[in-house]
């Protein structure tokens, strides 16, 4: 039983208050077919709105089964809409973009009814309305009549206590309106039909009870005695949109608009594109940089230095110094001294490292600070060659395996420790300082085999260094003796680096490591060292010497080979090289901080800061390029309020039905999400397409950019996941408009 009691409900009209409908009462059973008739403006539609729940009176109460809706809440007269209320409007109120099957399962959808249920029970109810051939059509292909069966049949299909007619025939011709009536009246003989008309024939042969309104009253009502029904109390299931439904709903509704749709997501994935370039370019850049680490850099050594090293934080490249263990609310002081350690090289560590397995490394050179003094008589004199210009180092590779890493220009390679190469750069360049300082005559033109057969002689100390008194001093004014008892090394081939990072440090000549073994041997025994290992005075100059200067001039002049002050341990892979620095980690894991080793990988600090520089510029342009995203965002919200604007009448179909605000919400965020979705997926396939004329093109200037634009999977995953999220940001704000427009005021725009 339906019960109106004393109700009232006014209107601002241009601010003035307009009454609409006027202490009407009313009780209305299950059963009755009841016709509200009168002329326009007596406020029929404003009554049945208020029975049906989309529009709330100013007082007075409306009784549901003896349930009193004064305290409903919003989500309760939504309950109530979808469970008890089955509407037939006189303009249809279909949904354009959805099938008839899909308008009439519309609201058995709002109130979670299971798919296939829903699915057969709407065919049936279609079945009983005529339209069983009409399933898959879309509301625009049917008749008017047949729009109105769809139309009864939704309102149906959830087998609601109550149908409420507005106008039912309005839109018909009068065959088309008798069959109508005829329908609703068979089909509803056990609901309560409440039909608001003006056709005063149709009144008369079909309703079993009519009210008639003038300006907001009851005139007359043609019930003589009321009917008094049980009352069982009230309680309705509350309705639920699922998100799935949404976003069905907006995809049919973008579907009928595919050119806009198109453009829109074209416009908001420039971003995307901009972004994903940008990215692209940069991973592209990350990987030739750690290719550049693990083929050319790798020849790069680790050091191990003896003296003094910053090893910070978060230097690249270096071993990390971390603070001991603190507790959770402990400070942590900072000192900068932390940041700088020296390295105690022992004889327990440099054991250590022969223990290493040979396998992970190339070679290890021990460096113990001796400069050798050469000389040379190309000139047609014997001059001391200034090694800082030709730079005398060893190679870095094994002996067996020169010719992998070098390209033998003229000559051979050294067979023995006294034979040397001159190492020279791209297009067979040398630098004029070292030919000056190797002392040939620069001004005329040089071929290799000029360079070929040169001998030059490293001196000996005995003969280098001659005693005066209690002083050492160089023999500089006897060089040719120095030289004829000097060790002949001769350069026997020219050769070239295959990869320019394999030469570490200035190119120049280069001898096999155990010539360094040989010098030391032969000087370690002379009467200088023998002198300076004897006393706490220089022997240069009598000064006082701590036992670190003390080394130092031991080290300079040939006479320590037992205390390296650098080690470098060279590897062939990144691989490799990272379980070297595992294996001194293993060394350290039970040293205090003093003894601890720390380690520096040139070609990781190297990579570390070429990364760096490309990560900094990549978000910098990254930057810039979201700023079309922020603006492709705001556009979309101009969209899906555009969009909210042409489907007013659907959100009124839908609150009709029994859907929430949150649903309507749904509804146009769905949307958003597709649209940014869409956007997303063109954005990174435009991305994807573009990195191939881009790498065409880079290939050209340079062919070792020919990978110069790679897109990484999950950047564009991201990218996807951030133009959804973007521009359901962007919607977010007409979707709320949307939810809070009055559903009667949304039935009535056209």
């Amino acid at each position: 039983m339906l019960t109106l009691k004393n109700i009232v409900k006014d209107y601002k009209v241009a601010g003035k208050q307009f009454r609409a409908v006027n202490d009407i009462s009313l009780t209305l059973n299950k059963g009755e077919f009841v016709a509200i008739i009168g002329p326009s403006g007596c406020g029929k539609t404003t009554t049945l709105n208020i029975i049906g729940g989309l529009d709330r009176y100013t007082s007075g109460d409306l009784i549901i089964n003896g349930t009193s809706t004064k305290d409903f809440s919003e989500k309760d007269w939504d309950a109530y809409r979808n469970n008890s209320i089955g509407f037939v409007f006189q303009s249809y109120n279909l949904i354009s973009h959805l099938s008839v099957l899909d308008n009439v399962e519309l609201g058995m959808t709002l109130s979670g009814v299971n798919q296939k249920i829903r699915r057969e029970r709407a065919i049936e109810v279609l079945t009983r309305v005529g339209l069983a051939s009409q399933l898959g059509k879309r509301p625009n292909k049917l008749s008017g009549g047949e729009k109105q069966r769809v139309a009864i049949a939704r309102a149906l299909v959830n087998d609601p206590d109550i149908i409420l007619a507005d106008e039912p025939t309005g839109a018909l011709d009068s065959k088309t309106a008798h069959e109508i009536l005829t329908l609703i009246q068979e089909v509803a003989k056990d609901k309560l039909v409440i039909m608001v008309t003006h056709a005063q024939q149709y009144a008369d042969e079909f309703a079993s009870r009519i009210v008639e309104l003038k300006d907001g009253v009851i005139l007359a009502d043609s019930q003589k005695e009321p009917v008094v029904s049980e009352d069982t109390g009230y309680q309705a299931n509350k309705t639920s949109m699922s998100f799935f439904t949404a976003l069905k709903l907006s995809f049919n509704n973008l579907k009928t608009k595919k050119f806009r749709t198109v453009i829109t997501a074209f416009a908001s994935s420039i971003g995307i594109i901009g972004v994903g370039l940008v990215l692209a370019i940069s991973n592209g850049f990350s990987q030739q940089i750690n290719d550049i680490e693990s083929d050319q850099l790798v020849g790069l050594p680790i050091l191990i230095g003896k003296s003094e090293m910053n090893i910070g934080f978060d230097r690249a490249g270096a071993s990390v110094f971390q603070p001991e263990d603190y507790e959770p609310d402990e400070i942590v002081i900072y000192d900068s001294s932390m940041d700088v350690h020296t390295n105690i090289i022992t004889n327990e560590f440099i054991t250590y490292l022969e223990n290493m397995n040979s396998d992970i490394y190339t070679n290890i050179h021990y460096t113990y600070g001796y400069i050798p003094v050469i000389l040379s008589t190309e000139s047609g004199a014997t001059e001391l060659v200034n090694l800082d210009d030709v730079g005398f180092s060893s190679f870095i590779t094994p002996e067996d395996e020169l010719e992998e890493y070098y390209d033998l220009k003229d000559g051979s390679f050294p067979t023995n420790i006294y034979q040397v190469v001159l190492e020279i750069k791209e297009w067979n360049v040398v630098n004029k300082e070292v030919l000056d300082a190797l002392g040939f005559d620069t001004s005329s033109e040089l071929r290799f085999s000029d360079i070929t057969g040169t001998e030059l002689y490293i001196a000996k100390n005995n003969d280098l260094y001659v005693e005066q008194g209690s002083l050492f001093v160089p023999n500089y004014s006897d060089l040719e003796t120095v030289k004829n008892n000097g060790i002949v090394i001769e350069i026997v081939g020219i050769v070239q680096a295959k990869d320019s990072t394999m030469t570490y440090g200035p190119t120049g000549l280069l001898y096999l490591y155990d010539l360094q073994d040989e010098l030391l041997s032969v000087n370690s025994g002379s009467d200088i060292c023998l002198a300076q290992e004897t006393l706490d005075t220089s022997v240069f100059n009598l000064s006082l010497l701590t036992e670190e200067e003390k080394l130092g001039i031991l080290s300079y002049i040939g006479c320590n080979s037992t205390d390296p002050y650098l080690i470098q341990i060279y590897s062939d892979s990144v691989e490799n090289k990272t379980t070297i620095k595992e294996y001194i980690a293993t060394y350290n894991a039970d040293k205090d901080l003093d003894d601890k080793i720390f380690e520096t990988d040139l070609a990781e600090a190297i990579g570390a800061t070429l990364s760096t520089l490309i990560t900094s510029i990549s978000v910098v342009l990254s930057a810039f390029a979201s700023i079309s995203l922020i603006v492709s965002s705001v556009m979309i919200g101009i969209i899906i309020y555009i969009s909210v604007l042409e489907r007013t009448k659907e959100i009124g179909i839908i609150r009709s039905l029994g859907g929430r605000k949150k649903d309507i919400s749904r509804v146009f965020n769905a949307e958003s999400i597709i649209i940014g979705a869409f956007a997303g997926l063109m954005g990174i396939s435009i991305t994807y397409l573009l990195t191939f004329p881009i790498n065409v093109i880079a290939a050209n200037v340079d062919p070792s950019l020919a990978s110069v634009a790679t897109s990484n999977p999950l950047h564009l995953v991201l990218l996807v996941l951030a133009s959804t999220i973007l521009t359901f940001i962007g919607g977010f704000i007409p979707s709320r408009i949307a939810s809070k427009k009055n559903p009667v005021e949304a039935l009535r725009v056209e």
